[in-house]
């Protein structure tokens, strides 16, 4: 009766639970052998499996899952690492990339201040030399003048051109030069 009991239970339970459910095996087949038992005088207050020994068939079989489970675990842990790890790879990519923009745009913003600051020196220096030109042809006199064209002219015979455009001034020069001239 125990052994017919006990199989009708055990056949309503998945295998793995089987194991490690032994204490509600064990009181819903001291229930049911109570029920059967009491009819007969017999009260049965405790029932205890001690040990539960599946065909090697069926332990094999509880083997390979538990193993199965096992790597399955490994797998799910170990692809959860490599997900973490290259989350974090992309996040230092990311920040390095930031940083890096922030630099970029901090060097920019230095080479174009220094290259305004150049530009107004340069611009600056032409000034105050053009001032000093200035003042210094605010000294000249027509006959320095005169001389300087002379001058020009002279350099502009020894090349090779053979077409010469004189600039009105120039003629005008000309003339108060010759004017002198013809004077005693």
């Amino acid at each position: 009766m125990a052994t017919t009991t006990l199989r009708s239970v055990i056949g309503g339970i998945p295998l793995d639970d089987v194991l490690s459910q032994r204490e509600h095996i064990n009181q819903v087949l001291r229930t049911k052998l109570d029920e059967v038992t009491e009819r007969w005088g017999v009260k049965v207050t405790n029932v205890e499996i001690r040990e539960i020994i599946p065909p090697r068939e069926v332990q094999e079989a509880m083997n390979r899952q538990m193993t199965a489970e096992r790597v399955r675990r490994a797998v799910v842990t170990e692809s959860t690492g490599a997900r973490e790890a290259a989350v974090n790879v992309a996040e230092g990519d990311k920040q390095a990339n930031i940083l890096k923009a922030e630099g970029q745009k901090q060097a920019s913003i230095r080479v174009a201040e220094g290259e305004r600051e150049a530009q107004l020196l340069r611009a600056e220096g032409y000034s105050s030399a053009l001032e000093r030109i200035f003042a210094v042809a605010q000294t000249i006199d027509n006959n320095t003048l005169t001389l300087q064209y002379f001058e020009t002219l002279k350099r502009m015979a020894e090349g090779a051109s053979t077409k010469w455009i004189f600039p009105l001034e120039f003629t005008r020069l000309l003339e108060t030069f010759t004017e002198r001239g013809r004077k005693p």
